[in-house]
């Protein structure tokens, strides 16, 4: 791997790290305010509605300007968000802006691994990004837990800066204050991301000229008989995924008894699974055979559905870590397969923006659906049952797809494998 991508990496992970301790804490923001189920539960779609609603510019965006520039930017609108957190702005809102930040950077994260590096180190390099995201993942939500908890918020309430009145009186609030130092040190990073040498694609004067181009790079993904099936594949995996975070907190309160502080370890759990998974598939699998881990998808879905019966902690730990790790094993050759195909379809930015658009908007889609089903009363058992069926039921819908690309379309994917497999030997 090249120098640059190390640095990638680090930016990547203190970035991640801030963004997953921010969850928690403005879980237990809106928990001290008062504030009901169905706002905690909104957090995750508020996070994505960004990502929806700029879709068509932020490729395009990304593809204008050297990506660690891009990154660094995002990162300051992430500092505004949790800004205006502590100044009393909404936790929705302020999440909403920090989610601005993070659909910025999410492109530029990606889109720069296609332009540093061969098509045959994108399977490990997906690899080593997933790992380590999921990492920032375990440690974050453990950081938010315990930046919240009595312990480290007492004494993070204690420390006065001289001449300084500043408004952050609760722990939610130190929390926040203290993320925005993790913030810093990710843009440290982001400043330090090489120039890759790639041609810059300059924005239009005319913003609106990018609807139309957006449309069609998403179409264009969505007819390619194997974009369409890593496209979906991802799609449902981190719509699931992201709403499951929060899930996982309700579960656990629920058939537990936990409170925020050690539900979050939880989650921290089902990431340490999926990060064994992501290791595991960037050295064993390959990108033309990425199409092979569609049934691990299935299986997910009736791992999800079997949550419910469990309420000791000391099965729910290696059962957590085996969910993960059956997602991370799917997702990370799914994902070097949509990049592979995008990169070779339209630009970098653009073919990660179009895939942002899609996995977010079932976030938003899930994570509405969840938040109405919180306020009408629905309990986390049902709402876990309910994601699991949609889980392994959309899964075998798309391996049937794949089967039926395979028969009727033959000649087709044979060509578009042969490209990836050739790729891969020679990139």
């Amino acid at each position: 791997m090249k120098r640059g991508f190390y640095t990638l990496m680090s930016a990547q992970f203190f970035s991640s790290l801030a963004d997953q301790a921010l969850f928690v804490a403005a879980v237990e923001l809106i928990r001290g305010g008062g504030g009901s189920e169905w706002q905690r539960a909104a957090l995750i779609p508020m996070f994505a509605l960004f990502y929806v609603v700029l879709a068509p510019w932020l490729g395009a965006f990304a593809d204008a300007y050297p990506k660690g520039r891009v990154m660094f930017i995002s990162n300051a609108i992430k500092v505004v968000g949790c800004i205006m957190m502590l100044f009393g702005t909404h936790p929705l809102l302020s999440y909403a802006v920090v989610g601005l930040g993070a659909a910025a950077y999410s492109p530029a994260k990606y889109g720069i691994l296609t332009e540093m590096l061969p098509a045959s180190q994108l399977v490990k390099a997906n690899g080593w990004i997933e790992g380590l995201t999921i990492a920032s993942i375990i440690l974050g939500v453990l950081l938010g837990g315990q930046l919240v908890g009595h312990l480290v918020s007492s004494r993070l309430l204690s420390f006065d800066l001289p001449f300084l009145q500043t408004s952050v009186d609760t722990a939610p609030e130190a929390a926040i204050a203290s993320l925005i130092l993790v913030y810093m040190v990710a843009a440290w990073f982001n400043m330090r991301i090489p120039h890759t040498g790639v041609e810059m694609r300059p924005m239009p004067r005319n913003l609106l000229e990018l609807l139309p181009d957006f449309w069609t790079c998403n179409s264009r993904l969505w007819r390619d008989k194997l974009g369409q099936i890593s496209l979906s594949t991802t799609t449902l995996f981190w719509g699931v995924s992201a709403n499951l975070r929060y899930i996982v907190l309700a579960w656990s309160a629920a058939a537990l008894g936990y409170g925020t502080t050690q539900a979050s370890s939880l989650v921290g759990v089902v990431a340490i699974g999926t990060a064994v998974g992501a290791v595991l598939a960037s050295m064993r699998m390959k990108l033309e055979h990425a199409t092979r881990v569609i049934p691990m998808g299935i299986a997910m879905g009736v791992l999800v559905i079997l949550m419910n019966f469990i309420d000791n902690v000391w099965v729910a730990a290696p059962f957590l870590i085996l969910l993960g790790g059956l997602g991370g094993f799917l997702v990370v050759p799914m994902n070097a397969l949509l990049q592979h195909r995008g990169h070779n379809l339209m630009g970098a930015g653009r073919s990660i923006a179009v895939q942002n658009f899609n996995e977010q908007l079932c976030i938003l889609g899930l994570g509405a659906l969840y938040s109405l089903s919180t306020g009408l009363g629905l309990s986390a058992f049902g709402a876990i049952t309910g994601f699991g069926i949609v889980v392994g039921g959309v899964m075998w819908l798309i391996k049937r797809w794949h089967e039926h690309n395979l028969r009727h379309h033959a000649t087709e994917v044979e060509h578009l494998l042969a490209i990836a497999r050739n790729d891969n030997m020679h990139g």
